[in-house]
Protein backbone atom coordinates (compact mmCIF):
# COMPACT_ATOMS: atom_id res chain seq x y z
CA UNK A 1 0.00 0.00 0.00
CA UNK A 2 1.25 3.36 -0.79
CA UNK A 3 1.90 6.02 1.41
CA UNK A 4 -1.23 8.64 1.54
CA UNK A 5 0.28 12.32 0.87
CA UNK A 6 0.37 14.51 4.18
CA UNK A 7 -2.15 15.77 5.76
CA UNK A 8 -2.78 19.53 4.04
CA UNK A 9 -1.13 23.01 5.37
CA UNK A 10 -3.42 25.24 6.98
CA UNK A 11 -2.48 28.74 6.86
CA UNK A 12 -2.15 29.75 10.07
CA UNK A 13 -2.31 33.97 11.19
CA UNK A 14 0.10 33.33 14.11
CA UNK A 15 1.94 30.21 15.00
CA UNK A 16 1.15 28.65 18.17
CA UNK A 17 3.59 29.22 20.59
CA UNK A 18 5.63 26.07 21.61
CA UNK A 19 5.44 25.03 25.01
CA UNK A 20 7.36 22.82 27.28
CA UNK A 21 4.57 20.05 28.39
CA UNK A 22 5.91 17.20 30.09
CA UNK A 23 2.40 15.47 30.25
CA UNK A 24 2.88 15.83 25.99
CA UNK A 25 -0.88 15.87 25.87
CA UNK A 26 -2.03 13.51 28.57
CA UNK A 27 -4.70 15.50 30.02
CA UNK A 28 -5.07 12.61 33.32
CA UNK A 29 -1.06 12.95 33.99
CA UNK A 30 -0.94 16.63 33.79
CA UNK A 31 -4.01 17.16 36.48
CA UNK A 32 -1.94 14.65 38.89
CA UNK A 33 0.82 16.31 38.66
CA UNK A 34 -0.41 19.51 39.80
CA UNK A 35 -1.95 17.51 42.63
CA UNK A 36 1.14 15.78 43.47
CA UNK A 37 2.88 19.24 44.00
CA UNK A 38 0.81 19.94 46.53
CA UNK A 39 1.53 16.28 48.73
CA UNK A 40 -1.68 14.82 46.99
CA UNK A 41 -0.69 11.42 46.14
CA UNK A 42 -4.01 9.73 46.19
CA UNK A 43 -4.54 10.46 42.94
CA UNK A 44 -1.32 9.60 41.72
CA UNK A 45 -2.09 6.30 43.51
CA UNK A 46 -5.73 6.29 41.13
CA UNK A 47 -3.90 7.25 37.91
CA UNK A 48 -1.25 4.44 38.55
CA UNK A 49 -3.92 1.79 39.05
CA UNK A 50 -5.72 2.86 35.95
CA UNK A 51 -2.83 2.51 33.90
CA UNK A 52 -2.23 -1.18 35.03
CA UNK A 53 0.15 -3.02 32.86
CA UNK A 54 0.78 -0.20 29.53
CA UNK A 55 4.44 -0.22 30.03
CA UNK A 56 5.64 2.72 27.47
CA UNK A 57 2.08 4.71 29.32
CA UNK A 58 3.32 3.34 33.11
CA UNK A 59 6.73 4.85 32.47
CA UNK A 60 6.32 7.90 30.72
CA UNK A 61 3.52 8.72 33.79
CA UNK A 62 5.82 7.99 36.01
CA UNK A 63 9.27 9.68 34.80
CA UNK A 64 7.16 12.92 34.62
CA UNK A 65 5.55 12.83 38.16
CA UNK A 66 8.93 12.09 39.13
CA UNK A 67 9.89 15.60 38.20
CA UNK A 68 7.13 17.27 40.14
CA UNK A 69 8.28 19.33 43.06
CA UNK A 70 9.08 17.81 45.79
CA UNK A 71 7.99 14.42 44.30
CA UNK A 72 10.41 12.21 46.39
CA UNK A 73 9.28 13.66 49.62
CA UNK A 74 5.69 12.58 48.95
CA UNK A 75 6.31 9.66 47.40
CA UNK A 76 8.04 8.93 50.67
CA UNK A 77 4.57 9.78 52.46
CA UNK A 78 3.08 7.49 50.55
CA UNK A 79 5.02 5.03 51.43
CA UNK A 80 4.88 5.56 54.39
CA UNK A 81 1.07 5.04 54.35
CA UNK A 82 1.23 2.11 52.10
CA UNK A 83 4.44 -0.02 52.95
CA UNK A 84 3.27 -2.96 50.64
CA UNK A 85 2.29 -0.22 47.74
CA UNK A 86 4.67 -0.75 44.56
CA UNK A 87 3.46 2.15 42.71
CA UNK A 88 4.64 4.18 45.71
CA UNK A 89 7.87 2.32 45.92
CA UNK A 90 8.12 2.97 41.82
CA UNK A 91 7.34 6.68 42.24
CA UNK A 92 10.09 6.98 45.29
CA UNK A 93 12.90 5.04 42.83
CA UNK A 94 12.66 7.40 39.63
CA UNK A 95 12.10 10.62 42.13
CA UNK A 96 15.08 9.49 44.00
CA UNK A 97 16.94 8.77 40.40
CA UNK A 98 16.10 12.02 39.44
CA UNK A 99 17.48 14.05 42.52
CA UNK A 100 20.68 12.13 41.95
CA UNK A 101 21.23 13.53 38.91
CA UNK A 102 20.36 17.37 40.31
CA UNK A 103 23.27 16.26 43.08
CA UNK A 104 20.43 16.05 45.61
CA UNK A 105 20.78 12.39 46.64
CA UNK A 106 23.52 10.05 46.14
CA UNK A 107 24.04 7.69 43.56
CA UNK A 108 24.04 4.13 45.64
CA UNK A 109 20.87 5.82 47.38
CA UNK A 110 18.84 5.92 43.51
CA UNK A 111 20.17 2.63 42.69
CA UNK A 112 18.82 1.05 45.86
CA UNK A 113 15.58 2.41 45.35
CA UNK A 114 15.34 1.54 42.23
CA UNK A 115 16.19 -2.15 43.16
CA UNK A 116 13.92 -2.26 45.94
CA UNK A 117 11.01 -1.27 43.82
CA UNK A 118 11.79 -3.96 41.26
CA UNK A 119 11.71 -6.66 44.18
CA UNK A 120 8.18 -5.79 44.93
CA UNK A 121 7.42 -5.43 41.08
CA UNK A 122 8.81 -8.24 39.58
CA UNK A 123 7.08 -8.17 36.25
CA UNK A 124 7.16 -4.56 36.07
CA UNK A 125 9.92 -2.80 33.79
CA UNK A 126 9.72 0.95 35.30
CA UNK A 127 11.98 0.39 38.13
CA UNK A 128 14.51 -0.86 35.80
CA UNK A 129 14.19 2.13 33.42
CA UNK A 130 14.90 4.75 36.74
CA UNK A 131 18.04 2.33 37.05
CA UNK A 132 18.62 2.93 33.13
CA UNK A 133 18.07 6.12 33.40
CA UNK A 134 20.50 6.47 36.13
CA UNK A 135 23.19 4.44 34.27
CA UNK A 136 22.94 6.64 31.66
CA UNK A 137 24.19 9.30 33.61
CA UNK A 138 26.65 8.13 36.03
CA UNK A 139 27.14 4.13 35.45
CA UNK A 140 29.30 2.18 33.11
CA UNK A 141 27.90 1.47 30.02
CA UNK A 142 27.97 -2.39 31.36
CA UNK A 143 25.70 -1.04 33.66
CA UNK A 144 23.24 0.94 31.25
CA UNK A 145 23.18 -2.42 28.83
CA UNK A 146 22.19 -4.87 31.59
CA UNK A 147 19.31 -2.42 32.76
CA UNK A 148 18.26 -2.13 29.24
CA UNK A 149 18.47 -5.79 29.19
CA UNK A 150 16.12 -6.23 32.18
CA UNK A 151 13.88 -4.10 30.85
CA UNK A 152 13.52 -5.86 27.48
CA UNK A 153 12.86 -9.25 29.17
CA UNK A 154 9.87 -7.24 30.43
CA UNK A 155 8.78 -5.30 27.37
CA UNK A 156 10.93 -5.83 24.37
CA UNK A 157 9.86 -2.97 22.62
CA UNK A 158 10.10 -0.05 25.62
CA UNK A 159 10.29 2.88 23.40
CA UNK A 160 12.12 5.34 26.26
CA UNK A 161 14.80 2.75 26.94
CA UNK A 162 15.47 2.28 23.46
CA UNK A 163 15.71 5.78 23.25
CA UNK A 164 17.80 5.98 26.14
CA UNK A 165 20.50 2.95 24.85
CA UNK A 166 20.70 4.65 21.10
CA UNK A 167 22.06 8.03 23.50
CA UNK A 168 24.41 5.79 25.17
CA UNK A 169 25.72 4.24 21.99
CA UNK A 170 25.82 7.31 20.39
CA UNK A 171 28.35 8.58 23.24
CA UNK A 172 30.77 5.84 22.01
CA UNK A 173 33.62 7.22 19.86
CA UNK A 174 32.42 10.19 18.20
CA UNK A 175 35.13 10.52 15.93
CA UNK A 176 34.00 7.15 14.18
CA UNK A 177 32.16 6.44 11.28
CA UNK A 178 28.07 7.62 10.92
CA UNK A 179 27.79 4.68 8.25
CA UNK A 180 25.00 1.80 8.58
CA UNK A 181 27.71 -0.37 10.58
CA UNK A 182 27.80 2.14 13.60
CA UNK A 183 26.44 0.57 16.68
CA UNK A 184 23.95 2.86 17.66
CA UNK A 185 22.61 3.06 13.88
CA UNK A 186 23.06 -1.18 13.66
CA UNK A 187 21.33 -1.12 17.35
CA UNK A 188 18.47 1.27 15.96
CA UNK A 189 18.38 -0.56 12.52
CA UNK A 190 17.60 -3.75 14.35
CA UNK A 191 14.88 -2.39 17.01
CA UNK A 192 13.34 -1.28 13.86
CA UNK A 193 13.13 -4.41 11.89
CA UNK A 194 12.35 -6.59 14.56
CA UNK A 195 9.47 -4.57 16.10
CA UNK A 196 5.58 -5.21 15.43
CA UNK A 197 4.73 -2.99 12.01
CA UNK A 198 2.62 -0.45 13.98
CA UNK A 199 6.04 -0.04 16.53
CA UNK A 200 7.00 3.67 16.59
CA UNK A 201 10.35 2.05 17.41
CA UNK A 202 10.24 2.29 13.36
CA UNK A 203 11.44 6.07 13.83
CA UNK A 204 14.61 4.93 15.84
CA UNK A 205 16.64 5.01 13.32
CA UNK A 206 16.56 9.28 13.17
CA UNK A 207 16.84 9.43 16.46
CA UNK A 208 20.37 7.50 16.54
CA UNK A 209 20.99 10.31 13.77
CA UNK A 210 20.06 12.93 15.41
CA UNK A 211 21.92 11.28 19.06
CA UNK A 212 25.14 10.84 16.60
CA UNK A 213 25.20 14.50 15.72
CA UNK A 214 24.51 15.43 19.12
CA UNK A 215 28.11 13.89 20.10
CA UNK A 216 30.15 14.71 17.23
CA UNK A 217 28.47 18.79 17.56
CA UNK A 218 29.72 18.47 21.49
CA UNK A 219 33.13 16.78 20.49
CA UNK A 220 33.85 20.08 17.76
CA UNK A 221 33.40 17.51 14.93
CA UNK A 222 30.11 18.73 13.81
CA UNK A 223 29.19 22.78 13.43
CA UNK A 224 26.35 24.20 16.27
CA UNK A 225 23.83 24.30 13.74
CA UNK A 226 22.56 21.48 11.49
CA UNK A 227 21.81 22.52 8.44
CA UNK A 228 25.28 23.53 8.08
CA UNK A 229 26.32 20.38 9.16
CA UNK A 230 25.80 17.77 6.07
CA UNK A 231 24.85 15.50 8.67
CA UNK A 232 21.49 14.73 6.98
CA UNK A 233 22.35 14.78 3.19
CA UNK A 234 24.26 11.42 3.68
CA UNK A 235 22.68 8.56 1.34
CA UNK A 236 22.25 6.55 4.48
CA UNK A 237 20.36 9.77 6.60
CA UNK A 238 18.31 10.35 3.53
CA UNK A 239 17.19 6.21 3.45
CA UNK A 240 16.59 6.36 6.71
CA UNK A 241 14.30 10.00 6.68
CA UNK A 242 12.17 8.84 3.98
CA UNK A 243 11.57 5.03 5.56
CA UNK A 244 10.83 7.02 8.81
CA UNK A 245 7.82 9.52 7.01
CA UNK A 246 6.83 6.84 5.04
CA UNK A 247 6.15 4.70 8.08
CA UNK A 248 4.94 7.97 10.07
CA UNK A 249 2.40 8.57 6.85
CA UNK A 250 1.22 4.77 7.34
CA UNK A 251 0.60 4.80 11.35
CA UNK A 252 1.34 8.17 12.66
CA UNK A 253 1.23 6.52 15.76
CA UNK A 254 -0.49 9.13 17.48
CA UNK A 255 -1.94 7.12 20.29
CA UNK A 256 1.60 6.25 22.01
CA UNK A 257 2.30 8.16 24.81
CA UNK A 258 5.82 9.19 24.06
CA UNK A 259 4.49 9.86 20.03
CA UNK A 260 5.06 13.68 20.45
CA UNK A 261 8.60 13.08 21.22
CA UNK A 262 8.93 10.89 18.15
CA UNK A 263 7.45 13.57 15.72
CA UNK A 264 9.95 16.65 17.25
CA UNK A 265 12.81 13.98 15.66
CA UNK A 266 11.40 14.11 12.73
CA UNK A 267 10.49 17.32 11.81
CA UNK A 268 13.92 18.29 12.93
CA UNK A 269 15.67 15.65 10.67
CA UNK A 270 13.32 16.60 7.76
CA UNK A 271 13.66 20.30 8.77
CA UNK A 272 17.49 19.92 8.49
CA UNK A 273 16.81 17.57 5.69
CA UNK A 274 15.11 20.78 3.68
CA UNK A 275 11.90 18.57 3.01
CA UNK A 276 9.77 21.57 4.22
CA UNK A 277 6.21 20.80 3.27
CA UNK A 278 6.83 17.32 5.14
CA UNK A 279 8.15 19.16 7.61
CA UNK A 280 5.39 21.28 7.82
CA UNK A 281 3.45 18.60 7.69
CA UNK A 282 4.99 17.31 11.09
CA UNK A 283 4.90 20.86 12.83
CA UNK A 284 1.43 21.05 12.60
CA UNK A 285 0.88 17.46 14.24
CA UNK A 286 3.12 18.50 16.61
CA UNK A 287 1.19 21.29 17.65
CA UNK A 288 2.54 23.40 21.11
CA UNK A 289 4.23 20.07 22.65
CA UNK A 290 7.63 21.04 21.80
CA UNK A 291 10.04 18.74 23.44
CA UNK A 292 13.87 19.85 24.55
CA UNK A 293 15.57 17.05 22.52
CA UNK A 294 16.44 17.15 20.00
CA UNK A 295 16.02 20.83 19.52
CA UNK A 296 18.06 21.36 21.73
CA UNK A 297 21.48 19.72 21.00
CA UNK A 298 24.86 21.73 20.07
CA UNK A 299 23.93 23.83 23.21
CA UNK A 300 21.37 25.40 21.23
CA UNK A 301 18.06 26.92 22.63
CA UNK A 302 15.15 24.44 22.34
CA UNK A 303 12.10 27.36 22.35
CA UNK A 304 14.54 29.55 19.72
CA UNK A 305 15.35 26.61 17.16
CA UNK A 306 11.93 25.14 17.66
CA UNK A 307 9.74 28.64 16.73
CA UNK A 308 12.46 29.13 13.76
CA UNK A 309 11.87 26.04 11.95
CA UNK A 310 8.49 25.84 12.39
CA UNK A 311 8.06 29.25 11.09
CA UNK A 312 10.47 29.17 8.34
CA UNK A 313 8.75 25.29 7.56
CA UNK A 314 5.11 26.62 7.27
CA UNK A 315 5.98 29.89 5.49
CA UNK A 316 8.08 28.13 3.00
CA UNK A 317 5.58 25.32 2.53
CA UNK A 318 2.68 27.42 1.94
CA UNK A 319 4.51 29.83 -0.57
CA UNK A 320 5.04 26.40 -2.49
CA UNK A 321 1.60 26.13 -2.55
CA UNK A 322 0.54 29.17 -3.60
CA UNK A 323 2.42 28.89 -6.87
Amino acid sequence: MSPSPPPPLVRARRPCAPALAPALGDTELAIAADALALGQWARVRTLLAETGGDWDLRGHRLTVLATCPGSAAWAGDWQLAEPDSGDAATLLAVATVRLALRGESGHGTAAKACAAAARMLPDDPTPWLGALILARRTGTADESAYAFEQIRARHPDHHHAHHLMTACLADHRPGGTDGPANPVHDFAARAAARAPADSPLALLPVVAHAERYRVRAAAGLAPPDPADSGHWSTHHAQQVLRAAFDWWLEWEGEDHPRGKIDLNFLAHATFHEGRMAEAAALFQRIGPHRTPAPWSYAGRDAEGAFRAARETALRRACAHGDR
